[in-house]
């Protein structure tokens, strides 16, 4: 019995040292406070975004923890980056800021316990999203800029193909069609 409490008492010990590390840190992934804020600088095409702590997919979320899980915001960036980078004319060079972002779909732990990681889409949970931009024309002159307010309220009844195994596949396809009315609109 007494080896027992000899082991008990040092784990118990490192297990709370442990903890008291982990709170001390604070968030970890995107909500960090060293997290990345940027894609880096390449090509046209810059992407920056507020502090995701601030974003409605946070705020609102029933389970922060599986919301922050992962790198969907850096994926989400790199592929408006993309995109754009396909829509530009030769020469200008486009500023995206993600003000605030709601991915379609939501958590609903209350239907079951197991069920508190899994994101429900439905109808009424629409992807939403705010962005800042800024479009210059080769000379480096505004040609455009503004923020935007982007829904798809529609989104799962739209018949256009879409990578079913993309978590990010509603988001993707509200920000090209967005970018395509933007950049036409702006440059032509």
């Amino acid at each position: 019995m007494r080896t027992h409490h000899r082991l008990v008492l040092p784990l118990a010990a490192a297990l709370m040292l442990g903890l008291a590390s982990c709170a001390s840190t604070g968030q970890t992934g995107m909500l960090a406070a060293d997290a990345p804020r940027a894609l880096p600088e390449s090509g046209p095409v810059s992407v920056t975004w507020n502090d995701p702590e601030t974003f409605t997919e946070f705020r609102q979320s029933s389970n922060r923890w599986a919301a922050s899980e992962g790198d969907w915001l850096q994926d989400l960036a790199q592929h408006m980056r993309k995109r754009a980078q396909q829509q530009l004319v030769p020469g200008e060079h486009l500023e995206l800021t993600i003000v605030d972002i709601e991915r379609a779909g939501r958590y609903e732990p209350w239907h079951r316990p197991d069920m508190q990681n899994v994101r429900i889409v439905r109808d009424m949970y629409p992807p939403r999203m705010t962005v800042a931009f800024r479009l210059h024309d080769a000379t480096g002159a505004v040609v455009d800029e503004g923020e935007r307010k982007l829904s798809d309220p529609a989104f799962l009844l739209n018949v256009s193909p879409i990578n079913v195994t993309d978590p990010l596949r509603y988001e993707k396809r509200m920000v090209d069609a967005w970018l395509r009315r933007e950049l036409v609109t702006a440059t032509r």
